[in-house]
Order: C-alpha cells, then sequence, then structure tokens
C-alpha cells in the first residue's frame, strides 16, 4: 500500500468536521456553526464581507483564510465536493454586511451551480441585499485550454487565494462592494496557473489505490481534484527544466489554446508570483523550486516584485507544487481605464491579514543571487584581511613539512582504508586523503605560504571542514580553527594543549578511546611535559598501538563486533592517520 493511501482520523465520515472544529479552537475569531458547517467572524457592516467555500482537502483554503484582511466566512463541503445550497444559504444569511457581501467561487461546476443559486435565493429572499451581493468565478488555470474548456472555462486554482487577499484587503480598508468586485475581477482576468504533480492522492474513506503514475514519471497539469494533467513526463525533468517549461506556458502569447496574460516580453513585464505546495512536497523541494522559478523569470527579463512560497491550496497531501503569476498591469494602461495601478496592488496584497492560513511575505521584490551573497563575500574579504598571525621561522621549512605531512597522509591511504574496512566503514582513507589533497592545492595556489602561521591552520581548519566532510572532518577543523586561534596570543605548545581542550567539549572521545583522540591527546600531553616532539611522536605511536587490544567507545568501531574487532588486532585507521600526518610534518623538522 502507498504512505499516500494512509490516514491519521477518527473517521472518513467526520474528518471534515473535526478538523473545522480544530481549526476553530485555534482561531478566536471564528465562529462554528455545526450543522452548515460555516465557519464566520463578526461581521462589520461598514465594510464589505467577503465569502468562499467549496470542497474541503484544499486546506489551507478556504477556512483558514478567515480572518481580518481577508474572508468573512467560509462554506467547506465534503472532500473534493461542493457544499450543497442550504449550507451556502446558511453561510451568506451569518456573514453578509449591508455594505455589500462578494461571493469568491473557484470555477467548477458543483461549486458554480451551488453558489449560484445560494445567491440567488439571498437575493429573492432579502430584497434589499440583491443590488450589493456580487458573484465572481476565478478562473486560472491554464493546463484547461480554450478548446478543452469549451464553454465551461479554466479551473479556479492557487490564484484564488491571490483574489481573496487582494479584495479582502481593500474590504478591510473601507473599499465599496463596487470597488471590491471590481479589484477582483481584475486580479482575475490577470491570473494564470499551472503545475505538476508526482501522483494523484488517496481520498479518505474511499477504495485504497495504486500508483496512477510510475515511480520515474511526473504529470503536466493534473487538476486538485486528481483530474488528470495535459502531459506526462519520463523521466521525470531535472527541476530547472521542468519549471522553464512551467513559465514558458505560463508567459507564453503564442500558444492560441492556453495563453491568457498579455505579456508584452519587452523587459518591462512585472508579476507576483506564489510558489504553492499541493500539499505532499517537502519544504526543502519547494524553496528548491521558488529559486528555480525566480530565475527562469530572471532570464525571461521578467520582474518578479512579490515572490510567496508555501502551501496556499493543496490537493490533500500531492506531491507536488504549481505557480501562479498576477501580471501587474503595465503603467501606461493605469491612466483613464479604470485600472488598477500596480503600486496599489502591491500595498493592497502586502497590507496585515489576521488569517491563520495567510503567509508571511516580504513587501519588496526578491533579491537577485548577488545581493544576498554580497554580505558574505565581504565578511569573507574581511577576514581575509583581518589581524596577520606570526610568520613561520622559517616559512619555506614550514611549507615543506606540511607537504611531507600531506603527501605521508597520501601514501598511507590504502593501508589506512584497509584498517577502515575492518574496524569503521571503509572510507577513514579516502576521507584523510581528500583533506591532505585539499592542503596541498592550498599551498600550490598560494593560500598557505609559511607566512602567516595562523592564517595557514585556518585555511587547513577549512580544508578539513570542507573537503573531508564527516566526523574526522569536523574533528579535525575544529581542533585546527583552535588552534588557530591559540596562537594568536600564546606560545606553540601552550597553543595545542588549548586547541586540545576546546576540541574535547564538542567530543566525549577520552583516551583511552580507540579513536584519533588516542594518539593526538598523547602527543599533545608529551610536547606540553616538555617532550621533544620526536618523543612525543613516539607516545602517539603507542596510543595507537594500544588501541588494538580496546573495546571501541566512541566512533564508527563501536558500531562493529567487538570481539572479532579485537581478534583481528588492528588499529584505530583514524589514529594511524594522526600518527602519519605527525611523522610527515616532523621528517622536516
Amino acid at each position: 500500500m502507498s504512505s499516500s493511501n494512509k490516514h491519521i482520523l477518527s473517521s472518513p465520515s467526520t474528518l471534515v468536521q473535526d478538523a473545522l472544529q480544530g481549526l476553530a479552537r485555534l482561531n478566536p475569531q471564528l465562529t462554528f456553526d455545526p450543522e452548515s458547517r460555516v465557519l464566520y467572524r463578526q461581521v462589520d457592516n461598514s465594510k464589505v464581507s467577503l465569502i468562499a467555500g467549496g470542497g474541503s482537502g484544499h486546506e489551507p483554503a478556504h477556512a483558514s483564510y478567515v480572518g481580518g484582511g481577508m474572508l468573512t466566512a467560509a462554506v467547506p463541503g465534503n472532500v473534493f465536493a461542493s457544499p450543497n445550497t442550504a449550507q451556502i444559504l446558511r453561510g451568506i444569511e451569518l456573514a453578509s454586511s449591508e455594505a455589500g457581501t462578494l461571493i469568491i467561487v473557484k470555477n467548477y461546476t458543483g461549486d458554480v451551480l451551488h453558489f449560484g443559486l445560494a445567491k440567488e435565493k439571498h437575493a429573492a429572499q432579502n430584497p434589499s441585499a440583491a443590488a450589493k451581493t456580487r458573484f465572481i468565478n476565478v478562473t486560472d488555470d491554464v493546463s484547461v485550454g480554450r478548446e478543452q474548456g469549451g464553454i465551461v472555462g479554466r479551473r479556479g486554482l492557487a490564484g484564488t487565494v491571490l483574489v481573496h487577499k487582494i479584495a479582502g484587503a481593500l474590504a478591510a480598508e473601507g473599499g465599496s462592494i463596487d470597488a471590491v468586485e471590481n479589484i477582483a475581477k481584475y486580479v482575475n482576468s490577470r491570473l494564470a496557473t499551472l503545475g505538476a504533480g508526482l501522483d494523484h492522492v488517496h481520498v479518505p474513506g474511499t477504495e485504497v489505490s495504486e500508483a496512477y503514475l510510475k515511480s520515474d514519471e511526473l504529470e503536466v497539469g493534473m487538476g486538485i481534484h486528481n483530474e488528470p494533467g495535459f502531459q506526462k513526463l519520463r523521466p521525470i525533468p531535472p527541476a530547472p527544466e521542468l519549471i522553464s517549461n512551467l513559465v514558458e506556458t505560463l508567459t507564453s502569447t503564442s500558444d492560441k489554446d492556453r495563453s491568457f496574460l498579455p505579456f508584452e516580453h519587452n523587459g518591462k513585464d512585472e508579476v507576483v508570483l506564489l510558489v504553492n505546495n499541493l500539499g505532499g512536497l517537502s519544504e526543502l523541494e519547494l524553496s528548491s523550486v521558488a529559486e528555480h522559478a525566480v530565475t527562469t523569470f530572471e532570464k525571461k527579463n521578467i520582474k518578479v516584485k512579490r515572490l510567496l512560497v508555501g502551501t496556499f491550496m493543496t490537493s490533500l497531501n500531492m506531491p507536488g507544487f504549481s505557480l501562479t503569476v498576477l501580471l501587474l498591469p503595465a503603467q501606461k494602461d493605469v491612466a483613464g481605464n479604470n485600472v488598477p495601478a500596480p503600486s496599489s496592488l502591491l500595498a493592497l496584497l502586502d497590507a496585515p491579514a489576521n488569517a491563520p492560513g495567510w503567509k508571511w511575505h516580504a513587501p519588496a521584490a526578491p533579491r537577485s543571487r548577488e545581493a544576498f551573497t554580497k554580505a558574505a563575500e565581504q565578511a569573507k574579504e574581511k577576514k581575509e584581511q583581518g589581524a596577520k598571525g606570526p610568520a613561520a621561522a622559517d616559512p619555506k621549512k614550514f611549507v615543506d613539512a606540511l607537504c611531507a605531512a600531506a603527501k605521508s597522509v597520501i601514501d598511507a591511504e590504502q593501508e589506512i582504508t584497509r584498517l577502515d574496512t575492518v574496524a569503521g566503514d571503509g572510507d577513514c582513507g579516502l576521507t584523510l586523503k581528500a583533506g591532505a589533497e585539499g592542503v596541498l592545492k592550498r599551498i600550490e595556489n598560494g593560500a598557505i605560504d609559511g607566512s602567516d602561521i595562523v592564517k595557514a591552520v585556518l585555511e587547513i581548519s577549512e580544508v578539513a571542514e570542507n573537503d573531508m566532510g564527516g566526523t574526522s572532518g569536523a574533528l579535525y577543523s575544529i581542533y585546527f580553527s583552535a588552534l588557530g586561534s591559540a596562537i594568536r596570543s600564546s606560545q606553540p605548545t601552550e597553543a595545542l594543549s588549548t586547541a586540545l581542550k576546546t576540541l574535547y567539549t564538542y567530543t566525549r572521545a577520552r583516551p583511552p578511546s580507540r579513536t584519533l583522540v588516542d594518539p593526538l591527546d598523547a602527543f599533545v600531553t608529551s610536547v606540553a611535559g616538555g617532550a621533544s616532539p620526536k618523543d612525543a611522536l613516539e607516545k602517539a605511536r603507542e596510543a595507537t598501538e594500544k588501541g588494538k587490544e580496546l573495546v571501541a567507545k566512541a566512533g564508527r568501531a563501536a558500531y562493529v563486533g567487538q570481539d572479532d574487532l579485537q581478534k583481528q588486532a588492528v588499529p584505530d585507521p583514524g589514529a594511524v592517520g594522526v600518527v602519519k600526518l605527525l611523522e610527515g610534518f616532523l621528517s622536516v623538522y
């Protein structure tokens, strides 16, 4: 059974009711009418009310958008099914305003018919409210082309949420019913949405379903009620390629069937971009989609004035996403044409909304990659221009010693790898070799030259972090970073001890532990006690040899069968690496 067929619920028949009651507990603005399932907030008769709804399963739409600056009420149906007319009529009765009421519906036949009938009934029963009760279908889907849509038209998708937000903000400001209706209609006319999904979703309470798509297949244009899309792609293309194709469809003016927005492609087009999680995509992937989408618009010379990323309208837990663009009006079209100014639309989008489903966004255009990396580059330059450390007494000899240490480790790679296949996971030799090669590269390009010992040690720390990785890379990086800091203010012998103390604040390994800590501690302690480097090296060798007899207390070897490890009597590969490094370095001094 696919994991998408599993659900956490009391009963499929009570799921929607339970969820609405949970939301009412969360949001103190809400009143819940259990019989009609209407969620609404207190009506301000001096301001226009906004009512929306439709089938459940698209959360946070629509109930989580009830709140100040957005909807006044939401009328949810069962999963993927329109609420009935009686429910909707009750919602209109509870949430209509003397200033006017705008009913916003996604363009699906059931929703349009039931909400439309409820509106007409309300008008018939309340003649004085008839003229101020308005209705709008949102039709932002471009996957349904003109030919297929026929007289039914395009479906309503995530762009609906932008209609809620912009019209709701104008209503909150005291805009008239005419103004609120007009801006909602204008926004709808400038919306386009297209999504991509990795599979259909399972509706709770229905028969367990098999996978709709193959494991390496994706569908473009899939609807939010499991409707099929217009294109299947196999294998799944890389994200930049997929997103580039989606943006091309959204912004095309040459596709007779799916070109709906009047892009001018003259370098002056401006859009709001909404990147929507259809329910089952990880936040990691969604942010990646946002990056590739903005980059694609930049390449097309279309300015993204606002970027919204998050879960706005779902299809239960569908693994997929949709992109919505709101094409802002060209400045030349604003004057005298009853077209809102781009700045006005953005101000309404940016206006605060006290609704739990509305996601934070920056009230500014997304920055260029250069802009958001510039500070890091400047910090790096500042770091590189920082106070110099002491030079080596003999810079050439110092560099020669580092080269010898690196080459000693590289030459020992095969032996260390062999030991690690017994005492670990087999990668220690290659990890150490990668670090040694990284040091040699920095010597070759002049980053390490012996004129500044602190800089050299910090460069080695950076190599350990970036080129080695893993636990050993982190240990080496912490030690050398601490060593570089200590060298600035103390003698070399004291600096070695200080760095070891710092390392011990981040690892529980203590000698004897059958880890690289054993020879490192033996060497540093011996030097600190007055031993010569050569004698300290011998202590490091002895500590490594003693490790053969030990039960591993830390490191990868702790997860290996200890009886077999002791029978084979092999030293710890990480400890051997430390000894090889010291042997190489001290071969020059």
